[in-house]
């Protein structure tokens, strides 16, 4: 059997053990708790066989099965009242034998319906403008089915949306809620008190810490006699969190008003540890292993800062350019305004990779604009002296000056696990090389993700990748060797070697290339809360000319494990190429091990 045929083989068996594996025992070890009879329709059943729940066996005897249909009879009951059926009837029953199965026997009757809802304010009401503006939150429409969840969710969002106002002790009292079974509607009253309106004051700080009480104050979003709004409060205490060098922070409305009558917002914050030692680890068998050492410390100028300080070796760059590199990393947060970041580093480095040799040292620093909770918006600025060493052009010395723009945009619910939504990111570099050799080009890339459960549990996504580049004024070999594009690893098109999709030399070395297009699909089934799986499908091709190529693709198919640590999945990939990389000498499959989903 072939490579292609052996990853298809691989990928079919785990396919069919899937389901086995997640659901086979679970179902073989328990059983409803009884029988549902008279229920039409499939969704109500379903919900009504879910509130009943199972049982781990069968009934001991016909008392013990008796026990069970009048348990069973009352969570139906429960159920269909929470869903408005007020007029239903339910009985528990029975079957034959010794050991019968018990049986709740239901006649759903009519559904009750909503009458118009009502709102009662308790003490002073807010101004006419507000209510209209509370009520519309409401979101209960007359003759819509009475079901409980609608009802509270809504008394929930009355409340919300009073706060939203600025009554931030706005409380709900009991509500009235009446059926009436002649005409089979629901007729309910919310009733809130309001409070006073509230007008915030300046932050009143009760830790002692590292922090400069000038910074922190330059941090918050309001102005003394602004009326509250919970969204700036929230957000102060986003700013604080984003910085990730304290261990806690609390930011909560004083409980009462001082002298001014007035409300300080309370910010109480714990320091992490001032220094902290990571240690990261990486393995693929296309680019060999990597090993990284970072020590971290914060907040030494009191203003949520992070100098980290990084050694790392890798026997080739990866897809991320960790290559072996000694450098050092200042991280101002909130810098000269709230919301954007001042990152400055300087670096010695070393790439030893397939195509090139790059060494050499530079410094770089950058602005990054946060807007609302994940827009990024990125401008920075570099200056590299580096020897590069290539296949054509040998070895050069060149002075680097780049220019970057970027940004990045993450919808999705999980940074290292995504389950839902979407990530955008794209960066254009014009670059100015000096030295060996004299060229301007621009060099620009722009990358999506999209995953899609299929099911409401999320034990099976989809996800997609999707990535094009390009560099304009430039050709090749003119185009330094270590800033051209490559595809094939890890984070790449897995199952090739690393850079080997696309052209090469004679002898098999990569060429890189003006333009780059990969693309990825991933099957991402969750076995159990420890366990899952992927299958994926990579393609990629890296052309001479500026336009993409899509016509020269390389692809491949393969699978992986996921062992689930709470934060983030460990990852291990088998990928198997389906061509063989332009005659490029590829074994007959690669693996990736790394925290986090491949993308």
């Amino acid at each position: 059997m072939g490579r292609p045929g052996l990853a298809l083989a691989i990928a079919a068996a785990f396919l069919i053990c899937a389901p086995v594996i997640s659901k086979g025992g679970a179902q073989a070890a328990t059983q409803r708790r009884a029988v549902v009879e008279g229920v039409e329709d499939r969704a109500l059943r379903n919900a009504i066989e879910l509130a009943i729940g199972d049982e781990k066996s069968q009934p001991a005897n016909r008392i013990d099965a008796r026990r069970r249909a009048r348990q069973a009879a009352d969570s139906a009951t429960k159920l269909l009242r929470s869903e408005g059926y007020y007029d239903s009837e339910v009985r528990s029953d029975i079957g034959e034998g010794d050991r019968p199965q018990a049986v709740v026997k239901i006649e759903v009757g009519p559904r009750t319906v909503l009458a118009s809802p009502q709102i009662q304010w308790i003490g002073a009401p807010p101004a006419q403008a507000q209510q209209a503006d509370i009520v519309k939150t409401m979101v209960l429409k007359t003759g819509a089915p009475a079901r409980a969840a609608d009802v509270l969710a809504a008394e929930g969002r009355l409340v919300s949306a009073t706060q939203e106002q600025g009554y931030a002790d706005a409380k709900t009292a009991d509500r009235e809620v009446s059926v009436e079974h002649l005409d089979k509607t629901m007729h309910v009253v919310f009733k809130i008190a309001a409070g006073p309106l509230v007008k915030l004051d300046g932050l009143k700080i009760e830790s002692k810490g590292r922090t400069k009480r000038a910074w922190l104050l330059k941090l918050v979003p309001w102005k003394a006699n602004d009326v509250y709004k919970p969204a700036r409060v929230a957000e102060l205490e986003r700013r604080l969190l984003e910085t990730q060098v304290y261990e806690s922070v609390t930011v909560a409305l004083a409980p009462e008003p001082n002298a001014d009558g007035l409300r300080p917002v309370v910010v109480s914050l714990a320091d992490r540890s001032r220094h902290t030692i990571e240690f990261g680890a990486g393995y693929s068998t296309s680019e060999g292993p990597d090993v990284e050492l970072k020590l971290l410390s914060y907040n030494i100028f009191g203003r949520g800062d992070t100098v980290t300080y990084e050694a790392r070796y890798a026997d080739t760059a990866n897809t991320n350019d960790l290559g072996s590199k000694l450098g050092v990393q200042l991280s101002l947060p909130h810098f000269m305004q709230p919301g954007r970041t001042l990152t400055v580093e300087p670096s010695l480095f070393q790439n030893v990779t397939n195509a090139y040799t790059a060494t050499g040292g530079g410094i770089s620093g950058d602005l990054t604009q946060r807007y609302g909770k994940t827009s990024f918006v990125t401008g920075g600025a570099s200056v590299t002296q580096s020897r590069v060493d290539d296949k054509e052009t040998g070895s050069i010395n060149i002075l680097t000056l780049k220019l970057l723009g970027a940004f990045a945009l993450d919808r999705s619910d999980n940074p290292l696990d995504p389950h839902t939504g979407y990530k955008i990111d794209a960066r254009v570099e014009p670059t100015q090389i000096e030295g060996d050799e004299q060229l301007f080009y621009v060099k620009m890339q722009a990358q999506a993700s999209w995953y899609l459960p299929l099911d409401k549990l999320d034990n099976n996504i989809l996800a997609f990748r999707g990535r094009i580049g390009s560099i304009v004024g430039g050709k090749i070999p003119s185009v330094p060797a270590s800033d051209r594009f490559y595809a094939g690893g890890g984070g790449s098109v897995r199952g090739y070697v690393y850079q080997t999709v696309g052209p090469h030399y004679a002898d098999n070395t990569p060429v890189g290339g003006l333009s780059l297009v990969e693309g990825s699909v991933e099957l991402r089934h969750r076995f159990n809360d420890t366990f899952g799986g992927v299958l994926f499908f990579d393609t990629g091709s890296v052309g001479g000319q500026i336009q993409p190529d899509f016509r020269h693709t390389d692809a491949a198919l393969g699978l992986g494990l996921r062992y689930n640590l709470g934060f983030a999945p460990i990852r291990a990939d088998i990928g198997f190429p389906l061509q063989n990389a332009n005659g490029a000498g590829q074994a007959p499959f690669q693996i990736y091990i790394s925290i986090g989903q491949s993308f």
